[in-house]
């Protein structure tokens, strides 16, 4: 289409300059057809063009034949039936003519469809690029509820577009409606239809309880009907260039703090449909009391995921791993999610509450979780020598009684009458340890002053203890010795400066 201003110009170069089609359509930068149509309609008549013959025209009646037949019959594979009939021309040309002789379905015209007040809602999602956070690259999603007969659309922006983050939507529309609409309105997207087949429709569960807990009616659109759902997919042409376009914000909290703003303020104050000189926000007022009253209790939209804690205690969710009490190791435990909080509970009890990350290969702690983890890791590494000591040596736990009695490092003591077993006997450890306690000196100095005492009654050495035979990781260290040779020049080299 052109402008009558255009138009106007046609007429003049052609009537007053003499100018010719061809010259009209250069110089005003249009195509010939164009000013061909626009001289028609004033009613001079065009001039009688004799087609030039062309290489397919003998072959157009059984191209015809076969587009009627297969309308869809693909452009290529009609080449190669015509080439095979002899036809000596190019690829190029025959698409072209194929395009004019292929059938079209005709146009389809729509009515439009009027709603009542509070009758209709309709909901779809909207991609919004992608958003960087740490080292995520995350999908920005915008959830869009529009009622149909006031217009007013409530906003808001999604990391994800799955179902928790779809039934989240809906519970914040309502409220921000303070109202359900009867029917809502759903295009064939997977949060809402899982399967469709003919008129046969299978919802997706979480979509019916939703419904049953507001009492709302879900409805699909019919496939290929855009004046069914044309109210919202226009609402969200219309965020993209009235909202989001070229608009700063510093995450996501404030960008739906802005969308917030943005429906109450602009998008509600924009004339409404049936009377200009009303306000969507005007026809909002008068189309809320007709909404259903909703629940007492919003529906649950938390995100719920079974996870297994392995041999660390953390559980992995959405790319990052929170901690957990580390007595809760190797078991199933359960993570609901928020877009603001992680909260890890086994059966019904609370165990770990974290703030919910959307980075990844981040991990949260709790520094109560690390600090009981580390006290319970060096009370167990005291047990089991407690417990080794008390087994190869029963008088032990007698002597440690008597040293806790008298303000002893118990811990110190333990490890150093280890030590001892590490290189003596432990039945001449247990016969010294008795003797000890039985003279009321429960200390380790008591007990290696009676083994080297009964040792060399029986001529044998004294107790040398080791600090490195209880570290394992020392116990396994290879000590090459250095060669003593180089010692042995340097003497020689001296005594060679002396003479």
């Amino acid at each position: 289409m052109i402008s009558k201003e255009r138009e106007a110009e046609i007429l003049r170069l052609y009537y007053a300059e003499k100018w010719l089609v061809g010259t009209i359509a250069a110089q005003l930068h249009i195509h010939h057809t164009t000013v061909q149509r626009v001289l028609a309609h004033a009613g001079v008549a065009s001039k009688l063009v004799t087609p030039r013959p062309s290489l397919v025209d003998p072959y157009l009646p059984f191209m015809m034949e076969k587009l009627a037949r297969y309308p869809s019959l693909c452009a290529s594979r009609l080449f190669q039936m015509v080439r095979e009939r002899g036809y000596p021309g190019g690829a190029d040309h025959f698409r072209r003519v194929v395009s004019r002789l292929r059938p079209r379905p005709p146009a389809e015209a729509f009515l439009r469809l009027r709603t009542l007040p509070g009758e209709q809602a309709q909901v779809d999602w909207g991609s919004f690029g992608t958003v960087r956070i740490g080292a995520a690259l995350r999908r920005l999603y915008a959830f869009v509820i529009v009622l149909s007969w006031s217009r007013q659309v409530f906003l808001r922006f999604f990391l994800s577009a799955t179902m928790p983050s779809f039934l989240r939507g809906h519970v914040e529309a309502f409220a921000f409606f303070k109202g359900v609409a009867r029917v809502h309105l759903y295009d064939n997207l997977k949060s809402a239809v899982l399967q469709r087949v003919a008129d046969a429709i299978h919802f997706h569960p979480k979509i019916l309880a939703l419904s049953a807990h507001y009492r709302f009616e879900a409805r699909p659109v019919a496939p290929a009907r855009g004046n069914q759902k044309g109210r919202v997919e226009r609402s969200i042409r219309y965020v993209r260039n009235s909202f989001f376009a070229a608009r700063e914000w510093r995450d996501l909290d404030d960008l739906n703090a802005q969308a917030l703003d943005w429906c109450t303020g602009l998008s509600a104050e924009r004339p409404f449909h049936e009377d200009a000189s009303r306000r969507v926000s005007d026809a909002f007022i008068e189309e809320r009391p007709r909404l259903l009253s909703l629940p007492e209790n919003p529906f649950p939209c938390e995100e719920v995921v079974e996870v297994h804690v392995g041999k660390t205690p953390y559980v992995r969710f959405d790319l990052n791993d929170y901690s957990v009490p580390h007595d809760h190791v190797r078991r199933t435990l359960t993570v609901v999610a928020s877009p603001d909080t992680v909260r890890v509970v086994d059966g019904p009890t609370i165990i770990a509450t974290h703030p919910r990350t959307w980075d990844r290969g981040q991990q949260i702690e709790d520094p109560s979780h690390i600090a009981k983890l580390v006290e319970w890791k060096a009370r167990a590494r005291a047990s089991r020598g407690l417990d080794r000591l008390a087994r190869a040596v029963p008088s032990a736990t007698r002597l440690l009684a008597l040293a806790a009695e008298r303000g002893g490092n118990l811990g110190n003591i333990t490890s150093r009458l280890l030590a001892v077993l590490d290189a003596v006997p432990s039945g001449e450890l247990e016969a010294a340890v008795a003797e000890a306690v039985l003279q009321g000196a429960p200390s380790v100095g008591a007990v290696r002053q009676i083994l080297d005492r009964r040792r060399a009654a029986t001529g044998q050495a004294p107790v040398v203890v080791s600090r490195f035979t209880t570290n394992a990781r020392a116990a396994s260290v290879v000590v090459q010795p250095h060669s003593l040779a180089s010692y042995d020049r340097l003497r020689k080299d001296t005594n060679n400066d002396n003479q």
